[in-house]
């Protein structure tokens, strides 16, 4: 049965939103989108809040999300909007709507939907990263996707589903999608997790699916991409991102694997060349993420860069960043578009962050390159029944701005004792470049590839920024997140796959991503405390400053500093402008009694969900850990860069990491800075942050 709050505050929201002050709003102080426009650029001409005065801000107002759901949640991820005074955001276990006051973070109203033992089978739970708004001029609608795979469109006044949406309010995304979905509507592995997109009247919605290192089967659901009518809920398009038999791409599956082969869906953001009509499907992994035995073939579109048209969804152009994809290198984050100018010449290009820590750089109109990629021989592998590609695409332009791969340069160098430390640790381990194909796990051989640049390295859903003025990409990465990859003959209970993550010696078991099982109507609490996410399987050992898994040395990172870093990448000339370590030293570091007494560089501190905000001067991000400053107090930073130089201008003290993108905006003459906060002990809350009031 299904329970709806939005009604309940309607008569409180009306009241509220007619007392509103009325500002001067332009496209240059809203957040109307996910990236702040389109093009997904998180960039906003803003200079209120600058290098002089970021350590002066002060808390405006906060909004802790604890009580949207049967209990609180600690991986807010969210980045809200904010259009004429009012904040809207996705939170807490349930994934409700919230519509907040901007200047005083008051509620307006709540929405959320109650869907029993769809949510709770629900492959992408907890609040998801954002919503959607629009507007003819008349009419203002927010939508959104349920954990269970709806999507629904509410009046952005009142919160109250608009009933000639779909049906009263409601799309069911598990229909219409040119599949059956199995084993059934209320237990189908399908979902998502990040915002819809509307561009003009066209709501573009993605697909997500459980994490894909142990997959129960070969088989699966297709992740297709679907264009609604953002009035009615009419399907206008879809977009097989596996091709049927009469498709461009099929005969890249051989053996009739295109089929049965699932997943190869669009989970993170998508971006859209409005004037143009061209939007821009980033595509994670088939089934699965480290076996492709059973899909033999370059596998399109998987973790391939779509264009297609806005109003049909035709494909335009397509340009696969992975070929046959065995790492987990899904295209994590949105396209960023970007006008620039190379030798000369003007061009409308998109910029692709990956985990690889690569920047794809293409003509968004034709696809063709702006640099040169060379297809480059790819390191092979031996796994039973697998099917390797003989080369893998390599851009001239810019050059990898994270570690990928793992040679003995990468390991700890601390001192030479730990050096050696290291090498003797890593000797049951392979390592190599990029593409090094993980192995199968045996206790007489390897027990795994060691990767970077795969899972949880590089550039992650959060994405990167860009600068219009500047042309330069600004892009988090993890520098030292290690994946081991390890293959495992799992037993029949477990999964009908040849290979799966595991370990030689141990028992295959089920791996599970953050969030699983951990929303609003799951019955059983979730791995590591009651609402509390487990740790990412995915993350592995190693991971520099957090500690890591096992891989590490007397207590220390297996990989030497920076452990996670924010680069600028100038797009004209295709080249680093700078790159800085990003986060201080970890207290666990900076105290281990092994490098006692030494000057140790400032670290960074490695995590995956770190996004940047790029304002008319700086370039903004908060901590991915707890530490203890130099004053005594523990925290989180949200840090602030001078955008030209990578030189850090000022911080402000937060109670927990930042967990969700920050954004910014103006309103009644004041700028403010939201980002979302959670992690450990610290359940999900959004923070405003503002310069104090004049006297």
């Amino acid at each position: 049965m299904r329970k709806r709050q939005g009604a309940l505050y309607a008569l409180i929201a009306i009241a509220s939103i007619a007392v509103l002050p009325v500002g001067a709003q332009t496209k240059d102080t809203e957040w109307p989108t996910y990236g702040a426009d389109l093009a997904n650029t998180r960039y906003r001409p803003l200079d209120q809040i600058n290098a002089s005065n970021f350590s002066q801000l002060e808390l405006a107002w906060s909004f802790k999300t604890d009580n949207l759901g049967t209990r609180p949640e600690y991986k807010l991820e969210g980045t809200p909007l904010m259009i004429k005074g009012v904040v809207y955001a996705t939170g807490g276990t349930r994934r409700s709507v919230v519509a907040l006051d901007a200047a005083s973070g008051e509620v307006l109203w709540v929405h959320g939907e109650h869907e029993g033992e769809r949510a709770m089978a629900a492959p992408r739970q907890l609040s998801g990263r954002g919503l959607a708004w629009w507007t003819d001029g008349k009419e203002e609608r927010v939508l959104y996707v349920t954990p269970g795979y709806r999507l629904v469109a509410l009046d952005a006044k009142t919160g109250v589903p608009v009933h000639t949406f779909g049906e009263n309010g409601l799309v069911d995304l598990k229909l219409n999608d040119d599949q059956t979905i199995l084993p059934d509507l209320t237990t189908g592995e399908i979902g998502l997790q990040s915002a819809p997109v509307i561009a003009g009247n066209t709501v573009i919605v993605g697909a997500s699916f459980r994490e894909g290192m142990t997959p129960k089967s070969m088989r699966n659901n297709k992740g297709y991409v679907r264009g609604f009518d953002v009035r009615t809920g009419k399907r206008l398009w879809i977009f097989h991102t596996i091709p049927t038999k009469t498709e461009p791409g099929y005969d890249t599956w051989l053996n009739g694997s295109a089929e049965y082969t699932g997943n190869t869906g669009v989970w993170t953001q998508i971006s859209v060349d409005e004037k143009r009509g061209l939007v821009y499907l980033p595509v994670e992994s088939p089934t699965g993420d480290y076996y492709g035995g059973h899909r033999p073939g370059n596998d399109l579109f998987g973790e391939s860069l779509v264009c297609v048209d806005l109003k049909t969804g035709e494909r335009k152009w397509h340009f696969q960043l992975v070929h046959h994809p065995l790492w987990d290198m899904d295209i994590s984050s949105a396209p960023i578009l970007a006008d620039i100018n190379v030798d000369g010449r003007a061009v409308a290009a998109v910029a692709q962050p990956t985990k690889q820590g690569i920047l794809y750089v293409f003509d968004r109109v034709t696809g063709k390159p702006v640099w040169p990629i060379e297809e480059k021989p790819a390191p092979q592998g031996s796994v039973p029944g697998e099917w390797y590609s003989p080369t893998q695409p390599i851009p001239s332009k810019p050059p990898a701005y994270a570690r990928n791969g793992i040679s003995v340069d990468d390991l700890i160098d601390f001192t030479p004792e730990l050096r050696d430390q290291a090498q003797t640790l890593i000797a049951k381990y392979k390592i190599g470049p990029v593409f090094t194909p993980p192995v199968e796990s045996k206790l007489d051989g390897a027990l795994a590839t060691l990767t970077l640049g795969t899972a949880s390295g590089g550039t992650n859903w959060p994405g990167g920024s860009y600068d219009p003025e500047t042309h330069t990409v600004y892009a988090y990465a993890c520098n030292a997140c290690v994946t081991p990859i390890g293959l495992v003959r799992p037993s029949k209970e477990l999964s009908d796959m040849d290979f799966v993550a595991g370990t030689a010696g141990q028992e295959a078991r089920m791996r599970t991503g953050p969030g699983e099982n951990a929303g609003a109507d799951s019955v059983a609490p979730p791995r590591g405390g009651e609402g509390r996410a487990a740790a990412p399987a995915r993350a592995g050992a190693g991971g520099g400053g957090g500690g890591g898994g096992g891989l590490t040395v007397q207590g220390l990172p297996l990989i030497k500093p920076p452990y996670a870093t924010i680069s600028a990448i100038n797009l004209d000339r295709g080249e680093i402008v700078w790159q800085i370590a990003h986060g201080e030293t970890p207290d666990n570091i900076r105290n281990n009694a092994a490098i006692k007494g030494r000057d140790i560089p400032r670290t960074g501190q490695s995590g995956y969900n770190i996004g940047t905000l790029v304002t008319k001067s700086l370039v903004i991000a908060g901590d991915s850990l707890i530490t203890t400053s130099s004053s005594g107090a523990r925290g989180a930073m949200l840090r602030a860069y001078e955008k030209t130089s990578g030189k850090e201008v000022g911080s402000v003290l937060m109670p927990a990491p930042q967990s969700g993108s920050p954004m910014t905006y103006v309103w009644n003459g004041r700028q403010y800075i939201v980002v979302a906060i959670s992690g450990g002990a610290y359940s999900g809350e959004y923070r405003a942050y503002r310069l104090p009031q004049e006297q």
